[in-house]
């Protein structure tokens, strides 16, 4: 009976290690994604910063009271927001992130993000994202952002 009891506890010991394991593992590589992303808008490469996303015409982006779907529709309203005439991209950070797997093959990621702007304004807002892994990697299904 010990011998029994001992193997159960190695399963749920080892069972747990692995869960935690692929929970890292999901977390190291949301991080990787939103820091990419921080980089390539910091960089004013919008194409870049969309790599995060599902390419697909099902992608959901809501912004306060806005909702865009399809990958092109949310890409074009980053550069009518951020790169047309009179606006700029300024300065994003992402922080607080809170990385909750949904599964080994889903995510929910609460956090805030922050724009410094040339004219020292700072938007800033929270988000919620739900992220997918796909054979090429994890990817934005859903994105609802808000801020001020």
């Amino acid at each position: 009976m010990n011998c029994i009891r001992f193997f159960s506890v190695m399963i749920l010991l080892f069972g747990g290690m692995a869960i935690a394991q692929a929970g890292d593992s999901i977390d190291s590589a949301i991080k990787a994604i939103m820091l990419r992303q921080q980089e390539a808008w910091n960089h004013h490469d919008l194409e870049a910063f969309m790599s995060g996303y599902w390419n697909s015409p099902e992608l959901t982006f809501i912004s306060n009271t806005n909702e865009t779907s399809g990958w092109q529709p949310t890409l074009d309203r980053y550069r009518k927001s951020y790169q047309g005439e009179g606006h700029e991209m300024g300065k994003l950070e992402f922080s607080d992130l809170k990385i909750q797997p949904l599964g080994k093959d889903a995510a929910f990621v609460r956090g805030v993000w922050k724009l410094t702007m040339s004219d020292g304004k700072t938007p800033h807002g929270l988000f919620t994202l739900i992220f997918k892994k796909f054979p090429d990697g994890w990817k934005i299904i859903h994105d609802h952002t808000s801020g001020e």
